[in-house]
């Protein structure tokens, strides 16, 4: 009997745990949330979209640029998941590379703007308590994620952006043979 007891009582007290981390949130993380979305916001309409706008369509000139600021931008100023629709500024050919770029940023954002990625605040948040136990300071931690998300960022669009460069090309000469057997 005491083993249904403690198997009962542990059943309850895991969703005891789930109803105070979500007291906490709403007391804590989610008004935080808010006033960051509506700076971001007003920051946006302050600058003007048209002049948004045109800034991201100079950095994709350049690829280091193209797969730095640009997602760091669209994931700043956008949030996941709208910061994919900054992909329209680029060409076909380099889209699927800054959705690769973007979509590995939206987490190592998390630490410095909360306000980027909340749904990925669970991962940060589970860090940081491990840090904060410790006795330690989130300052650096977030900071070291940041530049190793920025980096990452940079890695991984290039790369992608060579593969989907030759799979074009093998799609093109594909194409163009297939046209040319048919002739």
């Amino acid at each position: 009997m005491d083993f249904l007891i403690a198997v009962a009582e542990g059943f309850i007290g895991m969703f005891q745990a789930g109803g105070d981390t979500f007291v906490g949130l709403v007391t804590g993380i989610i008004p935080l949330l808010i006033c960051l979305i509506t700076a971001v916001n007003a920051l946006i309409k302050f600058i003007g979209e048209e002049r948004v706008f045109a800034f991201a369509q100079k950095c994709t000139k350049n690829i280091i640029l193209r797969y730095t600021i640009f997602p760091l931008m669209a994931v700043f100023f956008l949030t996941n998941p709208m910061c994919y629709t900054f992909g329209r500024f680029l060409p076909e050919r380099q889209k699927p590379a800054f959705y690769d770029a973007s979509v590995s940023f939206v987490h190592p954002i998390t630490g410095l703007f909360p306000h980027a990625n909340p749904a990925e605040l669970f991962v940060y948040t589970g860090i940081a308590a491990g840090i904060t136990q410790l006795g330690l300071s989130l300052g650096p931690l977030a900071i070291r994620f940041f530049i190793v998300g920025i980096i990452v960022m940079l890695l991984r669009g290039i790369v992608t952006e060579i593969i989907s460069n030759r799979m074009f090309k093998n799609k093109e000469r594909e194409a163009a043979e297939a046209q040319a057997a048919s002739s």
